[in-house]
């Protein structure tokens, strides 16, 4: 994300190239994309605890 003194820079005439105002909301949308993949990597189920053996179905119906 851009500082403002680099966007007051990156500007022509001296006005800012972003506004205050998409900075913000760039920087909120940064803000819930990390609480998401937060949230996401907290509820994630490891594959170890997951996999489980399954059954060997032909000797339960009797068949080799």
């Amino acid at each position: 994300m851009l500082l403002l003194t680099e966007v007051e820079m990156a500007g022509d005439g001296g006005e800012p190239a972003v506004s205050r105002g998409e900075q913000i909301q760039a920087a909120e949308r940064e803000a819930a994309k990390r609480r998401l993949l937060a949230e996401a990597e907290a509820d994630r189920i490891p594959a170890e605890e997951t996999t489980r053996a399954r059954p060997d179905r032909s000797r339960r119906h009797g068949q080799r």
